[in-house]
């Protein structure tokens, strides 16, 4: 009798995941290996924020309508206000995503109106008061009678700068904030800084009264403005230079402001003179001096605000300390092959102490 054979159970196919190469270049057209690409995190930004302010926009109309064709002081803070919550608002969302603090975008709230808000209001002033005492100088400008007097004074004042603080606010976080930041990490500090200040001098192409000469005056100190982030990490100090040149320009000195006389001014002041002196029907900013200025100002910046040292910067400076305390230390133990240990011990303590002190004069 034959016995039975087992029967022979088929080998078992492997099937092998095959990559999706279609799914894998989609991924990297959204993705890198720092996650979700610059490009489309900041597209998801702008859809925020315009969400935010779409949304903000119908609640205050709900409380607020302006005359159309009407300049309305009310509408224009409210205006400036909306916008800068708007911006700020879609950062802090953004902040959570991408598990960052809202500060490294620009505007750390241990830094709200500190040391240096106030010395870039001090350099904004400085800077329009410079540039309108120059055309003075050249007699292209006259003060002329007080629009104001008394208390209307203080009141217009104080108006026009809460309100050109958030000009300041809302203009810097718009164009330099999360905007500069984020595209920096896709195409570097200085395309990123350039891109946003053509688009920031575009916009101001809507003013009325705005001109070409005025409208390169805006880029470069759109670039000056992206230099201060650049050398402080904040935006605090453009923000204060920004909000007081607006207030020199608008109330104090009364002259156009990117092409608008607004309300509210201290004087009945005149320009008078060539375009190239006073700025013509655009104002101050786009007179010759304006850009010398703002070129001293590149210079004072890069003087008062030097670049920081990264960490692996300033590991890199201590390494050379570290390896000759190494070979201070390899003499040491050599030549007290012989010497008790007590001395011994003293010596290598006191070329520590030595080492130590050259590494960090602070210690």
């Amino acid at each position: 009798m034959e016995q039975e054979r087992p029967e022979e159970t088929p080998p078992i196919q492997e099937f092998r995941d095959t990559p999706n190469t279609s799914t894998k270049g989609l991924s990297k057209v959204f993705s890198n290996s720092e996650g979700l690409r610059a490009g489309w995190r900041l597209l998801l930004y702008v859809v925020m924020m315009a969400g935010f302010f779409l949304g903000l926009k119908m609640l205050l109309l709900q409380f607020h309508r302006s005359t159309p064709g009407k300049f309305s002081f009310e509408s224009l803070l409210f205006s400036e206000m909306t916008g800068f919550i708007s911006v700020f608002g879609a950062a802090v969302v953004m902040s959570f995503l991408e598990h960052r603090p809202v500060g490294c975008y620009g505007l750390p709230v241990q830094q709200a109106f500190g040391k240096l808000f106030w010395q870039g209001i001090l350099f904004g002033f400085l800077e329009i008061s410079a540039l309108v005492g120059l055309i003075y100088a050249f007699g292209g400008y006259s003060f002329g009678p007080l629009a104001l007097h008394g208390a209307q004074i203080v009141h217009w004042a104080v108006l026009w700068a809460l309100c050109l603080t958030f000009v300041g606010l809302f203009e810097e976080f718009l164009f330099r904030g999360y905007s500069l930041f984020t595209l920096s990490s896709g195409v570097g500090f200085w395309p990123a800084a350039i891109l946003l200040s053509l688009l920031f001098a575009a916009v101001h192409l809507q003013n009325n009264g705005e001109g070409r000469v005025g409208v390169a005056a805006v880029f470069i100190v759109g670039l000056l403005w992206c230099f201060t982030v650049r050398r402080t990490g904040s935006l605090w100090l453009a923000v204060g230079m920004h909000a007081a040149f607006d207030f020199g320009e608008t109330f104090f000195y009364s002259v156009p402001d990117s092409g608008m006389v607004l309300p509210g001014h201290l004087s009945n002041a005149t320009l008078y003179g060539p375009g190239w002196l006073t700025g013509g029907s655009v104002g101050p900013e786009a007179s010759v001096f304006d850009f010398v200025l703002l070129f001293i100002f590149f210079y004072v910046i890069h003087r008062l605000y030097p670049p920081k040292k990264s960490p692996q910067q300033a590991d890199a400076g201590s390494k050379p300390a570290l390896s000759e305390f190494r070979g201070l230390l390899a003499s040491t133990t050599d030549a007290g092959q012989g010497a008790p240990p007590r001395e011994q011990s003293d010596k290598t303590l006191q070329q520590f102490m030595q080492w130590r002190q050259k590494a960090d004069p602070s210690q």
